[in-house]
């Protein structure tokens, strides 16, 4: 299937060329706690973030009882998954109510889906966009039903081979997705920088033709803007109000400065891109610096009107809106019109 090369979010353009979509992955770091689950949506409007994302599941329906705990979760490992997961998980009732909070707020609202209600839920709420976690990325007939709510697709590539990524993209576009993104990512909590393998993203995008991005789990926000100086259209980063709170999310996730940082280095990362050319001066370096801090030829001692120039007269220094260094073959030889003093700018009219 040929998908788009760029589609719309929310009233917002995606796709090679256009802002990095930075999305503020909440997930389960509400806590249960509505106020709390608010407050990160302020946060993350005003660090200028253009949507929040939330996670949809249920703790029996995403794990099996039989699923071995997992070490990397330290204390909280003493609980069953599919117990920790029901502790920590969205109540589905909130979902309106903090869409509606995110509207009033000025930035997108959507989740991941783990389940089929999910996605009925999410449709119903009219997100602009659903997402399919790493984990998910296996589960074909997931995929294909939230396809079929006619909402592009985010899908998390964590774990995967090139040919799990075709299999989901095959199983989107039967299910009658419009459009859908990519996002590179490393599936450990924290992941380390050395793990990020940034460069998969140019792989996806050259492989599959569609705009890709990044889902973060590294530490701190270097990873992320990295990512958006290399091209990243969706960057997904984890945050909270405080990284001590409990919760499986909370350490590794940026605090309310950190993700005001993190935008604007992104920012920052776009705008330093440029448009590649190299024609001269920018205006900003036209101003001053091109004239005055270039090298011109200077007269190394006072010389009388008549004088032909020979190479021990003649030095290079700064300013740079005398006679080009690069011309000094052609001055040679030449005789004086004027008088000029010891460092003296030369000028082509004193020849």
């Amino acid at each position: 299937m040929d998908w788009p090369r760029e589609f719309e979010v929310a009233g917002r353009t995606v796709g090679s060329g256009h802002a990095t979509y930075v999305i503020a992955e909440i997930g389960s770091n509400h806590n249960r706690d509505l106020a709390l689950a608010k407050e990160l949506i302020d946060v993350a409007a005003g660090a200028g973030v253009d949507a929040v994302k939330f996670q949809t599941y249920s703790g029996s329906r995403i794990y099996s009882r039989k699923t071995p705990k997992f070490k990397y979760l330290g204390p909280l490992a003493d609980k069953p998954p599919h117990e920790l997961l029901e502790e920590i998980s969205l109540p589905r009732e909130w979902q309106g109510e903090l869409a509606a909070h995110a509207a009033r707020r000025g930035v997108a609202f959507f989740s991941s889906v783990f389940d089929e209600d999910a996605v009925r839920e999410l449709d119903e709420l009219d997100v602009p966009m659903i997402k399919i976690a790493s984990f998910e990325l296996v589960d074909l007939p997931l995929i294909r039903l939230a396809a079929a709510t006619g909402r592009p697709l985010l899908i998390s590539t964590g774990m995967a081979t090139l040919g799990e990524i075709e299999d989901a993209l095959r199983a989107a576009g039967d299910g009658g997705a419009p459009a859908v993104g990519l996002l590179q990512c490393t599936s450990v909590y924290p992941a380390p920088a050395a793990r990020a393998n940034l460069n998969a993203m140019a792989t996806m995008r050259s492989a599959f033709k569609v705009p890709v991005g990044l889902s973060d789990h590294t530490e701190g926000m270097a990873v992320a803007i990295a990512a958006a100086a290399l091209g990243a259209t969706f960057l997904e980063k984890h945050f909270t109000l405080d990284r001590t709170l409990p919760g499986p999310d909370h350490p590794f996730a940026l605090e309310p400065d950190e993700l005001r940082s993190m935008v604007d280095g992104i920012r920052a990362a776009e705008a330093a891109l440029g448009d590649g050319r190299k024609d001269g001066p920018s205006p900003e370096e036209a101003d001053e610096m091109y004239a005055n801090a270039r090298r011109s030829l200077i007269v190394t001692r006072p010389l009388p009107k008549g004088t032909v120039l020979d190479r021990e007269m003649l030095t290079t220094k700064r300013p740079g809106f005398g006679v080009p260094p690069k011309d000094l073959e052609l001055v040679l030889g030449r005789e004086l019109k004027v008088d000029v003093d010891e460092d003296e700018i030369l000028t082509w009219d004193m020849v």
